[in-house]
């Protein structure tokens, strides 16, 4: 499976919210209510049953959907339940590790786990895992806050009130200065700026065991997500760890180098990426692609999570060039496809979007790599963009948007990101524990009153079903971009945009003939007619979708015709 990171369509699942293989897992070994098993499928905020097992008896689901890669989220050992009273809910997510070195056993063993990826491989898939350096489960505590704690910044509490021979050690520790093993060994105190401590029954539950030391984490409060906060505090009370330290570099690029090792996973997508210093992931990045190397995977991919509601890609970009990230996720490109497929943005939006790919390290070329999507776990579905924007309009034209919008998904440079239950035609009521339906059936209520794209049913039966409309055509979508190459690796050129919803085009080029294809897209709900330029020596086409014009009307000149809200994919002969 030597295939390079923009050939993959990688189709992305939370176990817990899959498929439930075996039932004997649900509650995790453990014994009692919910606040002890983290087990209530009828409530969103806990576990639902899903695992492993699920996952691989549903594999040739998602192969015939036409993913290539299965981007499963974190499955290690998860803090079963937290929260203040009132405000519990558990770790079906993945996102609360304990133990970086074992599969929760909700989601079943790490056998379980390595019987996942030979399963995939077996299939011509790969396995990319979900992992987290930022932070771990919230297990230390402040004597002098219980909860809400508000960041203590560097200036106000530094580290040097607490540095073994009370000399001034903030260089280093803030990025500069001395940033060696020996500089950080001088800390003797976890109390920089809280009273520490860890509860006695605790004490050990993380692992490796070294991650139970506070010496190992920043200890200055919740994060703002301004200033130096973003990369020191913690993310919402979870262990936010000293990632500046050598020791926590080396545990890290150990941690992980491990799963490589042990399972010949395919690549990582990083959670939280943008909340680590920079030189970690400089450090991190290049032993991860080393070790995979060494396991006889030469294509590693390995992207990161950098949160961002603006169009404008210079946030993401940076992180390219600062972080040394090979890529990240592609936030811009849902936010102007949601603009202007689940809006009313004009295609020129597109077309900034794209502008923007020369700041990425790498420029275009690199910008192929990218994951793209259109809704995810976080953010809330496309779906509900799309009935939330046009509340009026009837299922086909709801219809006709998800389509297009998935047009745009396979067809405009970047790799396509499918997250569960989108081929289903799920919408969700928004962002985070809403917008993470089960696939196999559903006991929580809030679920199973959404109304579907494309089906009658509803959650309450399990979502597998082949003949969905949107499964269909996200299946021969897939397979036009395997069929060509212009589509994968080609570079994209803009061909026409406008101020306001109708036509937008572009041409993609096959890498090694250099054979134009020609995409165009209709964000109107009016048809329309338009000569777009197109190659000199392009004259005769096939259509790939949609209808094409079988010549040029002139030398560089093709004449288009398009539906309301639909699309056409034109390969030069």
């Amino acid at each position: 499976m030597n295939r390079l990171p923009e050939d993959e369509i990688v189709y992305f699942l939370l176990p817990d919210r899959f498929d439930n293989g075996d039932p004997g897992n649900d509650r995790g070994g453990l014994t009692g209510d919910r606040l002890v098993t983290g087990f209530d499928p009828a409530a969103k905020g806990f576990y639902h049953g899903g695992d492993l097992q699920g996952l691989i008896a549903r594999l040739d689901y998602i192969k015939g959907l036409g993913a290539t890669a299965v981007w499963v989220g974190p499955v290690f050992r998860n803090e079963p339940v937290q929260g203040g009273p009132g405000q519990e809910s558990a770790g079906y997510h993945g996102y609360w590790i304990t133990d970086f070195t074992s599969v929760d056993p909700h989601f079943g063993s790490n056998a379980d786990f390595a019987a996942l990826v030979a399963a995939a491989h077996a299939r011509g898939m790969k396995v990319y895992m979900d992992i987290i350096a930022n932070h771990t489960a919230d297990v230390i505590q402040y004597r002098d806050c219980p909860r809400d704690c508000a960041y203590r910044s560097r200036a106000d509490y530094p580290y040097a009130r607490r540095a073994s021979d009370g000399a001034a050690i903030n260089k280093g520790f803030a990025g500069d200065g001395d940033g060696s093993a020996g500089n950080f060994a001088r800390l003797s105190d976890p109390d920089y700026a809280y009273q520490v401590f860890v509860p006695p029954a605790e004490a050990h539950v993380k692992k490796p065991e070294w991650l139970n030391n506070p010496i190992y984490y920043h200890n200055r409060g919740d994060s703002s997500f301004a200033g130096e906060s973003t990369t020191m505090g913690d993310f919402s009370g979870l262990d936010d760890l000293m990632t500046e330290n050598p020791r926590v570099v080396a545990g890290f690029i150990e941690i992980y180098g491990s799963w490589i090792d042990r399972f010949g996973v395919d690549g990582f997508r990083i959670d939280t990426a943008k909340h680590v210093n920079p030189a970690f992931w400089a450090a991190f990045v290049p032993a991860m692609q080393e070790r995979a190397r060494r396991r006889g995977i030469p294509n590693f991919p390995i992207f990161g999570e950098v949160f961002t509601g603006d169009v404008d890609p210079a946030a993401l970009a940076v992180h390219t060039r600062v972080d040394k990230l090979p890529a990240v996720l592609d936030f811009a490109f849902r936010r102007a496809v949601a603009d202007t497929v689940a809006g009313s943005a004009g295609t020129d939006e597109l077309a900034r979007l794209f502008a923007g790919d020369a700041l990425y390290e790498g420029g275009a070329r690199a910008a192929l790599r990218l994951p793209i999507f259109l809704g995810n776990h976080d953010l809330g579905r496309f779906g509900l963009a799309l009935r939330t924007a046009f509340p009026t309009a009837d299922e086909d034209e709801l219809m006709r948007r998800a389509m297009l919008a998935n047009a745009m998904l396979f067809g405009l440079r970047g790799v396509p990101v499918i997250y569960a239950g989108d081929e289903q035609g799920f919408t969700g009521h928004g962002g985070d524990q809403d917008a993470r339906e089960d696939m196999f059936g559903s006991k929580v209520a809030s679920y199973n009153d959404n109304r579907l794209i494309g089906a009658a049913a509803t959650t309450v039966s399990p979502r597998f079903d082949p003949s969905h409309p949107l499964y269909r055509q996200l299946q021969a979508l897939g397979a036009l971009r395997q069929a060509l190459p212009a589509l994968r690796r080609g570079p994209q050129m803009l061909r026409f945009a406008q101020e306001k919803p109708g036509l937008f085009a572009v041409s993609r080029f096959d890498p090694v003939t250099g054979k134009e294809v020609l995409l165009a897209y209709n964000t109107s709900t009016k048809p329309l007619i338009a000569n777009i330029e197109i190659a000199l020596k392009s004259q005769y086409f096939t259509a790939r979708a949609g209808a094409c014009p079988a010549a040029a009307r002139a030398p560089a000149s093709l004449a288009i015709t398009l539906p309301p809200l639909g699309y056409a994919v034109c390969e030069a002969k």
